[in-house]
């Protein structure tokens, strides 16, 4: 008999590629959508890349309200914890973003423990391993924990390393038989399957439309949302995966590069990627003024990497070439 999963977040844009993942190896999926009136939307871009049949089913649940979680989880064999406060919002109270994120992990850990799920594999982020001081070439490994304190005005990963530590106090005191096991990816690009719940994306997003005008000087590390997809089903039922943390990252792209790969890649098309550096001092001085250029501050000129080691050994890990993921991504916006 097939496996049951639930994946929460279903309107995401990482769950939705897990959910197809999923899919195409023949589990049942079930999803989480704050509202069922996304059943429609989620159903109409997962089957543009596999036919669910009926194995796709849907249930209405908040992060932020226990009711209906007991109810999601009943039947699951595993857990895929995709959903989480979308990367990129300004917010000017961290709470916006850390309580859900926190508050709604520990929310899908209890229920996902009281009905006995096998396993639980949670995103987190490459902003939860990230050290202090970044180098020009430093890399990151799982040992290493961000400070919240110097997360304090990046409030998207500060959420990420707050949610991430609760959860593990969590399940080494009360897991039980449920194993745990985080994700942590660095930036996410490739194919869209909808305009929806984006995150990173847009930066590729306002590079082909034109509202990026300058370049800073900054580099991204890079995984493809297809192989993350695979790389949190991989998890899921790994022997060595369970209780690891395991960063999932490829190649590192500076800006400029990504923008350079894409005008190429489209042609005409992508005629608004700009080719010109924003200077480092405009980023130093706007950073006083602007949160996006804030958390860019830190970055400026630093190759810092994330290493993937662990998750090639664990989970047998592969990872596209950046450039195709970049250009896949912009190719697919157009689209």
């Amino acid at each position: 008999m097939a496996d049951t999963v639930l994946v929460t977040g279903g309107t995401g844009y990482v769950a939705g590629w897990c959910i197809v993942e999923l899919l195409k190896r023949g589990h049942i999926v079930r999803t989480t959508v704050r509202s069922l009136s996304k059943e429609a939307g989620v159903r109409s871009a997962v089957a543009t890349q596999v036919d669910a049949g009926g194995r796709l089913s849907f249930v209405a649940v908040d992060l932020m309200k226990d009711d209906g979680w007991e109810q999601a989880v009943a039947g699951c064999d595993y857990v895929l914890h995709v959903a989480s406060p979308l990367g990129g919002a300004i917010t000017k109270d961290a709470d916006e973003l850390v309580r859900p994120a926190r508050e709604g992990a520990l929310r899908v850990l209890k229920a996902s423990v009281t009905a006995g799920v096998k396993r639980i594999v949670m995103t987190s982020s490459c902003g939860a391993a990230t050290p202090t001081k970044l180098g020009v070439n430093t890399v990151s490994d799982e040992t290493v924990w961000s400070d919240p304190v110097a997360q304090k005005d990046d409030h998207y990963r500060l959420s990420k390393t707050l949610a991430e530590k609760a959860s593990w106090d969590y399940m080494t005191s009360e897991g039980r038989a449920t194993e745990f096991t985080t994700i942590l990816p660095s930036g996410v690009f490739g194919p869209v399957l909808s305009m929806e719940g984006l995150g990173s994306v847009q930066f590729i997003q306002r590079l082909i439309d034109g509202r990026l005008p300058r370049i800073p000087n900054v580099g991204l590390n890079i995984i493809d949302v297809r192989d993350l997809a695979v790389a949190h089903v991989d998890a899921m039922t790994a022997p060595g995966a369970a209780g690891q943390r395991l960063i999932v990252s490829g190649d590192f792209m500076w800006m400029k590069d990504i923008a350079a790969a894409i005008k190429v890649k489209l042609g005409g098309k992508g005629d608004k990627a700009p080719t010109k550096e924003l200077p480092d001092w405009v980023v130093n001085i706007g950073a006083n003024f602007s949160h996006a250029l804030m958390t860019l501050k830190p970055l400026i000129r630093r190759s810092h990497r994330f290493s993937s080691e662990k998750a090639r050994r664990v989970i047998g890990l592969k990872t596209r070439p950046a450039t195709e993921t970049v250009t896949d991504c912009a190719v697919s916006l157009l689209a």
